[in-house]
Parts: C-alpha cells; sequence; structure tokens
C-alpha cells in the first residue's frame, strides 16, 4: 500500500474537487491508488470527474491545419521549456512548418515524421534550428494525419488545444465556404465540450461498463429495490452518453439542438448529407 501522503491528498482535491477529509477517506480506502480513489469519491457523488488536465506541466504549442481541399488534415505538438517561448511567433512558424510536413508526407510514427521532407529539410533538422535559434530545449511530442471525407481543424488559446474532425460528406464540397463554417463549429465544439467520443457506438465499451459500474454502486446506496437501482443507473448512462459524445451533445452555440440536428440542418441547407465520422483533440502537455 503506498504511503497516504499529504501532497497525494492535495492532487487528489485538485483533481477532483472533493474536501481534504474526504480525499483522504478514499485514498486509504483505495490503498493509495489514485484512480480507485476517484472512483471512489465519484460513487459517494462527492467528485464529477477527475481533472487530469491539471497535472500536465509541459508548455509549447499544438497547431493543427488542413489541405486546400479540405480532405486531409494534421495536427501536432511541439513542446518547449517556457510559457514565453510557446506563445512566440517564431516557435509557431516552426510548428506550422512542422504540421505541413507531416500533412504532406502522411508519415506512419513519429521517426518517420522527424525523416520526413519540411520545404528542403528535415523535420529534424527543424526541431534542431528551434533549439539553436529560441535557445530552449525543443520536443517533437506527437502528431496525427486525418485522410478521406472532409476534414475541419480549430485552434483553442493561441495553442493550447487542437482539434481535427473528420466527416463523410455526400453531395457537398468540403472546401467550399457553408461547410467550412460548420466544420469549424464542430471542430470548437469538440475543443469546447471535450467529448470521449463522435457517437454512443464509438465509445469503447470499457468506459462504458466503468461508467455503468459506478452509477451501479451510486444507486446501490439509494437502498431503492434492484429494479429502481438497475433504472436509475440506464438513466445515469442515458445523460453520460448525452453529455460526453458529440453527436448527442447540446451545440455549445446554441444548447437548444443538439450537433446531431444542427448537422442535419446544416445538410440540408448545404443540399447534401453530412456524418460526423471522429476528431483528434490534442491538449497541450497530456
Amino acid at each position: 500500500m503506498a504511503e497516504i501522503t499529504a501532497s497525494l491528498v492535495k492532487e487528489l482535491r485538485e483533481m477532483t474537487g472533493a474536501g481534504m477529509m474526504e480525499c483522504k477517506k478514499a485514498l486509504v480506502e483505495a490503498e493509495g491508488d489514485m484512480d480507485k480513489a476517484v472512483d471512489v469519491l465519484r460513487t459517494r457523488g462527492l467528485a464529477a470527474v477527475a481533472k487530469k488536465a491539471g497535472r500536465a506541466t509541459n508548455e509549447g504549442t499544438v497547431m493543427a491545419i488542413v489541405s486546400d481541399d479540405a480532405t486531409t488534415g494534421a495536427v501536432v505538438e511541439i513542446n518547449c521549456e517556457t510559457d514565453f517561448v510557446g506563445m512566440n511567433d517564431k516557435f509557431k512558424a516552426y510548428a506550422e512548418k512542422i504540421a505541413r510536413a507531416a500533412l504532406a508526407a502522411k508519415p506512419a510514427d513519429l521517426e518517420a515524421l522527424k525523416a520526413a521532407d519540411a520545404e528542403g529539410e528535415t523535420v529534424e533538422a527543424v526541431v534542431t534550428d528551434a533549439i539553436h535559434t529560441l535557445g530552449e530545449n525543443v520536443q517533437l511530442a506527437r502528431f496525427a494525419v486525418v485522410e478521406g471525407g472532409g476534414v475541419s481543424s480549430y485552434i483553442h488559446g493561441g495553442g493550447k488545444i487542437g482539434v481535427l474532425v473528420q466527416f463523410d460528406v455526400e453531395g457537398i464540397d468540403p472546401a467550399s465556404d457553408g461547410f467550412k463554417a460548420y466544420g469549424r463549429d464542430i471542430a470548437m465544439q469538440v475543443a469546447a465540450a471535450s467529448p470521449v467520443a463522435a457517437n454512443r457506438d464509438a465509445v469503447d465499451p470499457a468506459i462504458v461498463e466503468h461508467e455503468k459500474a459506478i452509477y451501479m454502486a451510486q444507486a446501490a446506496e439509494s437502498g431503492k429495490p434492484e429494479a429502481i437501482q438497475e433504472k436509475m443507473a440506464t438513466g445515469r448512462l442515458e445523460k453520460f452518453f448525452k453529455e460526453n459524445t458529440l453527436t448527442e451533445q447540446a451545440f455549445v452555440k446554441n444548447p437548444d439542438q443538439s450537433v446531431a440536428d444542427y448537422t442535419a440542418e446544416v445538410a440540408k441547407t448545404l443540399g447534401g448529407q453530412i456524418k460526423i465520422v471522429g476528431f483528434k483533440r490534442f491538449v497541450l502537455g497530456e
């Protein structure tokens, strides 16, 4: 069993917002396991979700770009030592150069990206140049490339969050102004509302089981009959899907309609069909 230190209690409190004593009790019950302690607090209704992003410490920027025909997108995360450099225009220019190299090469992994061409030099050489020019350690952390259908991007907080969203599109040009405006709205939704998947079918079954187990434990503490407990847990799971799957979420720009409703409305206006396939959401330092 891990020692229940004050710093461990403080970290759990920062992650969940629960009180110090409750956090300490949960850690004792979970024998020092942080994830189990979060579940203990959630079962007692004392924590909504773990704010794991609060544990990230890296500085840098996330850069997301899309091809001119809006059918391919790339997102990269480049890390540095200080926020001062991370917000620097020169640093962002290096990040964009690397993102463009990823977009063109569609590399299989990080090593292949480092070897990819970036306007006549390798991406690795671009990173080295950034280190010499900016005077800080610069690291290429991760990247993703999305290809096919329509692709939209959005950058939030000057590079703190980068998003790519992929769509199946029929009868609509993804490079048209109408679709671009819609795509940006959806990418902005992903940045703001942090869904776990595009739709409920795409949610990892392990996440569904984990959530249901917590809701069943919460219902059991109500002391109500088992049939009622099952209904309570099912209702909470339904709420989880509505709040955490992109298509079922309330649209941030108009909470009276869901993202699916907004998508159908835009598709009708543009005279075609749109289906949200998936997304990549990079948060700096996660």
